[in-house]
């Protein structure tokens, strides 16, 4: 994995505009390539699918909820790569924003 800044620090770097958050401060968009494996997308997507099979309501409004829930601090997860979202620089990031999206219109593959 890369040692690269996550959110908070490369949200002092980058232009405005790039990380886009949540009015409860959820990363909801990050305006940078996504960077994952096919396999790793997969990863992501499927443990997103998971997560709002076991929450219910409709897929899209829980988009923001799950994000919350892997962005929060100490949390490490598959739909993370295993690796704490603060740790993920934000291609990754990005990455796990897409494959939650994709999972909420039941698009894995």
């Amino acid at each position: 994995m890369s040692n690269a800044p996550g959110t908070k620090e490369a949200a002092a770097t980058v232009p405005p505009g790039v990380v886009t958050l949540s009015p409860a401060g959820v990363t909801t968009k990050i305006s940078v390539p996504a960077r994952s494996t096919e396999e790793e997308y997969f990863q992501a997507c499927h443990a997103a699918r998971q997560w709002m099979q076991a929450h219910p309501g409709d897929h899209q409004a829980l988009i923001e909820a799950y994000l919350a829930a892997v962005q929060a601090p100490g949390v490490s997860s598959a739909g993370t790569w295993n690796t704490p979202w603060a740790a993920l620089p934000l291609a990754r990031q990005a990455g796990v924003i897409v494959a939650a999206t994709a999972a909420a219109n039941d698009e894995c593959g």
